[in-house]
């Protein structure tokens, strides 16, 4: 039997309690139904990410899981041997200054670069590509041709060049200054002058106007210039083996030690130096990464 309620008592009564949603599910609808306003988002990202994925990941995790098939004993025996601890010395040390003399002479070429006009000054700008372009055997010959005992420059030096740790830093250097200049020169290209002419009104000199206006806003790239030189230096092969005499324990690369286990059909023990290369440089990459996101941070950017 159904009683019937009046219009007056229908308005007086109370809601009906409606069943509450829950907030898992109503975030997940509108995680659903959220898009981005870029066309082919979702697609174009899970293709980079599948491809990412083949060309970085794979052979990475390949590197790695060769590497687990050695016991600790084995894997210290052969990423802590004397001639594999000697490699390492040379090509991180190496690598190292020929990225901290990179990040000085990249600075001062695309200083010149953007602040001078000069005769060929179109034709200096497109030599500083040229280790981009050039096959890196090719650039160990001639490295070797100049540097060696009777080469065009290295019979007038009074210490030798070539066949010595001296020419692995000079290949090193020779690959990596073009990294620092082309990252450099596009944000000093973009720098504003009335900063400097504001310094130099409120009576800074040049040198102050440049430590203290200049130099923090180009600290970022800076860091990222060197970061990419000294990348490239470690893994810098074909340029190297020219000119360094491979002499074990004196100019033998890291990268050298790997191909010569290789050729040894020591799987392995190439797998675990890559494993140790790979996260050393990883580490220190990270490390400039933090430093020049704190660089940035403390620019207000």
């Amino acid at each position: 039997m159904t009683v019937a309620t009046s219009p007056l008592d229908a308005a007086l009564a109370p809601p009906r309690s409606r069943p509450r949603r829950s907030s898992q599910g109503l975030l997940s609808r509108l995680l659903l139904r959220q898009r981005s306003v870029l066309p082919g988002f979702d697609l174009s990202l899970g293709l980079t990410l599948f491809y990412l994925g083949l060309i970085v990941l794979l052979p990475l995790s390949a590197v790695f899981l060769k590497t687990f098939t050695l016991s600790a004993d084995a894997f210290w025996a052969a990423v802590a041997s004397p001639r594999v601890l000697a490699s390492y010395r040379l090509t991180f040390g190496a690598s190292l200054a020929a990225a901290l003399l990179n990040a000085a002479a990249g600075l001062l070429v695309a200083w010149v670069l953007v602040r001078y006009r000069f005769p060929f000054q179109r034709v200096i700008d497109a030599l500083v590509d040229l280790p981009f372009a050039l096959p890196t055997a090719v650039a160990g010959i001639a490295l070797t041709a100049l540097y060696a005992p009777n080469g065009w420059i290295g019979q007038w030096l009074p210490f030798k060049v070539a066949f010595t740790p001296t020419g692995v830093f000079v290949a090193m250097t020779f690959i990596g200054l073009p990294f620092v200049v082309r990252t450099v020169q596009p944000v000093l290209e973009d720098l504003s002058r009335e900063l400097e002419e504001a310094a130099a009104t409120l009576g800074a000199t040049r040198g102050q106007t440049f430590l203290h206006v200049i130099l923090p806003t180009l600290a970022p790239a800076l860091l990222t210039g060197f970061a990419l030189a000294f990348a490239r230096a470690l893994g810098e092969y074909g340029s190297i083996i020219f000119i360094a005499g491979n002499m074990p324990m004196v100019s033998e690369i890291t990268p050298l030690l790997i191909i010569t286990k290789l050729e040894q059909y020591d799987y392995a023990g190439a797998t675990a130096i890559a494993v140790v290369m790979l996260v050393t440089a990883f580490a220190l990459l990270l490390l400039i990464n933090l430093i020049q996101a704190w660089s940035r941070r403390r620019q207000g950017r």
